[in-house]
Parts: structure tokens; sequence; C-alpha cells
């Protein structure tokens, strides 16, 4: 059985740990917080309920896939991982701090990856012993129901870490795209980001509602959900520090973070987790969305992550 470290039990790493779960993969879920971990737990437990539950995947699946799934709050025991993912806090200091660790205990050999969707890979990498072995993995939010993975290949990444992480994102039902220069931001990132910034310099400016512009973009560009939308479920203060990441690394103007998103964050207004963003979400755990917005989102998230969001549009509807 092949064996995976994910290094991290937020958000990002414990969707890491399911998918992986899933795709046949026995896990360690390292983190240094025991909370944090039993968190994890329950969120992975109740996300494979859901999903047997909608049929994507069966009972006796879910329960094996949980049951891959072991927890540890001693890095060390990431030692004998053929592959290990990072998914600690977006912040360059403490990534490469963790890969300064994972040299220490790691065989030359293993592969070491970081999901992270704005800093380049390189600097990650050099905190490595052996850079060659660190390749990028950017999964994107939620990661069980987004079918995308972005692999950035850092200046040292040998072909043999690249091979490694996409055959892990594959194994995992990922899609991988390849970004072959490292650079603040890759591509993905470096595009939502400059146009989450127009968006919302556009409402700071009375141009257009939130609502308004969101409608305009899924109607008339025909994508799936709105760019503020988008912002909102990503998390506001996650797209404005990935958004300072790119512009300290190019400084271009396009990638400073409007005034609005800077007063959303310092408010606690940061999208669904929150409650608020540019939307409301007070009503969301009881299924009650109460805009056209909403409705449209349900659509939207149904369409491309393949989750039933029936019931909840219909509650929205009969509103």
């Amino acid at each position: 059985m092949a064996h995976v470290a994910v290094i991290g039990s937020g958000l990002m790493g414990s969707g890491i740990a399911q998918v992986a779960a899933v795709g046949g993969w026995d896990v360690l879920l390292v983190d240094a917080d025991k909370g944090a971990l039993e968190r994890a737990d329950a969120a992975v437990r109740k996300s494979l309920d859901r999903f047997a539950a909608k049929g994507r995947i069966t009972a006796e699946d879910a329960e094996a896939a949980r049951a891959r799934i072991w927890r540890t709050t001693d890095v060390e025991q990431a030692a004998k991982a053929e592959i290990v993912v990072e998914a600690v806090f977006e912040r360059v200091d403490v990534k490469q701090e963790v890969f300064r660790k994972l040299s220490a205990i790691c065989a030359p050999e293993t592969v070491l990856a970081t999901n992270t969707s704005a800093i380049p890979i390189t600097e990650i990498a050099s905190a490595a012993s052996h850079p060659e072995r660190v390749v990028g993995t950017h999964f994107f939010s939620p990661v069980p129901m987004m079918q995308l993975c972005e692999l950035v290949r850092g200046l040292h990444t040998s072909d043999a870490a690249l091979d490694a992480a996409r055959a892990f994102a594959e194994s995992a039902g990922k899609t991988c795209v390849v970004v072959n220069r490292d650079v603040a931001g890759f591509a993905t990132t470096r595009l939502i980001c400059a146009f989450i910034n127009e968006a919302a310099s556009l409402v700071e400016d009375g141009v257009i509602s939130a609502e308004d512009l969101d409608t305009a973009c899924r109607l008339g560009f025909g994508h799936p959900m709105g760019p503020l939308a988008t912002a909102d479920l990503t998390g506001i203060d996650v797209i404005t520090h990935a958004t300072e990441n790119i512009y300290e690394d190019t400084a271009d103007p396009k990638f400073f973070p409007p005034a609005l998103l800077r007063r959303m964050v310092a408010s606690g207004a940061i999208g669904r987790k929150s409650g608020k963003g540019f939307f409301d979400y007070a009503e969301l755990s009881t299924g009650l969305w109460t805009t056209r917005t909403a409705r449209a989102e349900a659509r939207a998230v149904r369409r491309t992550s393949g989750v039933s969001c029936r019931s909840a549009e219909a509650r929205a509807s009969s509103r």
C-alpha cells in the first residue's frame, strides 16, 4: 500500500488527506495541534458521509477511506512516506521551517510537495537539502469537490518529482495542469486575483452592484460562478493574502488589493466561512439561500463539482 503524509490538518490538509484515502493511499495526517486533528477527523467523516449519501461513493468505500487516515502530532512519523504534502499556513517562513524538518527526516528520494496558491516553489525549496525533489501541488478548495490540481515546477524540480506528484494527484481523482515557470501566483491564482481585484474595484467605485457584476459574468461570459462569489467561497482573507504575495514579488499595481478587500478582511467579513462577504450567508447552515446569486451558485456548484445542490436550490427558490 502506498503511503503519503500530509502536514497540516486544516481545510486544505484534511481535504487532501480525504481524496488520497479515497484514492487508495494510506494517509498520515500530521499537525502539532491535537485539537486541529480532531476537527479534521470530524470534517472528513462528515464529508465522506455526505458523499456516500449522494451516491458518489459507497458507504463501504467511505468507511475504508476513513480507516486509511492516521493522525499524529509527531512529524517524524512522516519519514517513511513515499510522498509528503505540506499544507500549512500560507506563509513562506512557516513552510520553509516544515521543509527543513522534512529534509532532516525523509529519505533523499522522498518527494516533497507544497500546497501553495501563490508562493514561488523555488523560495520554499531553498530550505530543503534536496530542492530537486520539491514540487508544487496546488489543490483547490474545497479539495474533495474541485477537480483541478495545478502542478508547479520550481527552478530545481526534477522530472521524477513532477511525475510522482502527477501520479499522486491523478490517483486522488484530480486533473493536472503543469506550470513550467515558477512565478508568484503561478497561472490560476494570478488570473483569479487580477479578476477579483478589478471586480472589487468596480463595486467599491459604485460602478455596479456585487450581485449584478456576478450576474453579468455568469450570463455574459458563461462563467459558472461570478468572481465575487468565488472570492466568498475561497475566502476573502485567502484571496487578499495571495494577492499581496504576488504584488510583493512583481510590484505590478494590478495585484495591489483594493481598499474594499482590505477593509472586509479587517472587519471579519471574509466570505462563506464567516457568514458574510460580498453576499450574505448567515442562513446558509439552514439551507435558506436568499438571493438570485445564491440560487445560481447552487446550480454552478452542481455543474462544476458533480455534487447535487437541488435541495438548497429548491429551498432558495421557495422564499
